[in-house]
């Protein structure tokens, strides 16, 4: 059973910092390209950014480029979004994905696979 599990949500003020982790789980991890997408309150859930099976390629939307980096381990089987710079339309409940690694990286929901339960990241002004 794939099992992929978001930590390190939080309420924060502008400017600041914060680290969100997903553990993976019951999947070969290295066999996986993995993204972050967000939703806030009353939106459809967007693209944030995604990172390819062996690390070596990422990509972001345009409202977070500069701002956050996404990372992986795949010894620990972990995908890290370290957000910096925040503003309060960052506030939104952040998913962690996995979809099998095609040749390139994918921006839209349904292509991929698994989800996680997500976790609220809250930017106060």
């Amino acid at each position: 059973q794939v099992q992929l599990v978001e930590s390190g949500g939080g309420l924060v003020q502008a400017g600041g910092s914060l680290r969100l982790s997903c553990a993976a789980s019951g999947l070969t991890f290295e066999s996986y390209d993995m993204a972050w997408f967000r939703q806030a309150p009353g939106n459809e859930r967007t693209f944030v950014a995604a990172i390819t099976w062996s690390g070596g390629t990422t990509h972001y939307a345009d409202s977070v480029k500069g701002r956050f980096t996404i990372s992986r381990d795949n010894a620990k089987n972990t995908v890290n979004l370290q957000k910096n710079s925040q503003k309060p339309e960052d506030t939104a409940v952040y998913y962690c994905a996995a979809g099998l690694r095609r040749s390139r990286l994918r921006i839209r929901e349904y292509e991929y696979d698994y989800w996680g339960q997500g976790t609220q990241v809250t930017v106060s002004s």
